[in-house]
């Protein structure tokens, strides 16, 4: 019986006569149909919390207040605007995508461990009196997943991932830092990325 790894190029040819699954998360358009549906679960909440006057937006995390824990579940669907999610989208379906690739399990353990640990940390970590919303903490704790994978693998296929993935979202790098923005929690992006 052949043993495969986790690729991020796609599942490997398999013998003539046999079926793929169709949403074979190992393959580059059944990762990202399954990533797209995940996705399309972040618009119908956002539909929903738009229609409440962003009222599911109180469900975020609440740091260091008691109430404030059951954020560390929901924040990742939740988003404080339509131009909030919209900027979260392409890194989602992107960074989310390159890690559906390495399989199911990889990609379900990655984001449960990012979420639970990250959001904790987070609630933790961040200015009391706020509620933090958002996919991007998820988004950075992917990235720094698929960034330690590269360094601690040295398999080529990893660190090309890594590289182009940091190449095409470089930029995203700068919400690590402290900003003057009161509304960007660099915490959560720090505390998910050092998760991943």
């Amino acid at each position: 019986e052949r043993q495969r790894e986790g690729l991020p190029f796609g599942r490997n040819r398999e013998p003539a006569g046999t079926s793929e699954p169709r949403l074979d998360p190992t393959s580059w358009s059944g990762a990202l149909i399954l990533i797209g549906l995940v996705t399309a679960v972040l618009y119908v909440v956002e539909y929903f919390n738009a229609a409440h006057d962003y009222s599911w937006d109180r469900f975020g995390v609440r740091p260091r207040q008691v109430d404030g824990l059951w954020g560390i579940v929901t924040q990742p669907f939740l988003h404080a605007s339509w131009g909030h999610l919209l900027s979260n989208t392409i890194p989602f379906i992107t960074i989310g995508w390159a890690l559906l690739l390495s399989g199911a399990r990889v990609f379900l353990f990655v984001t449960a461990c990012v979420v639970v640990l990250g959001d904790f940390l987070t609630w933790l970590v961040a200015p009391s009196g706020q509620v933090i919303v958002g996919a991007s903490g998820l988004i950075f704790g992917w990235l720094g997943y698929l960034v330690a994978r590269a360094v601690f693998s040295r398999r080529i296929k990893w660190i090309l991932t890594a590289v182009m993935l940091l190449v095409f979202f470089g930029t995203l790098l700068s919400s690590l830092l402290p900003s003057g923005d009161s509304r960007v929690s660099w915490q959560s992006h720090v505390c998910g990325a050092a998760v991943g």
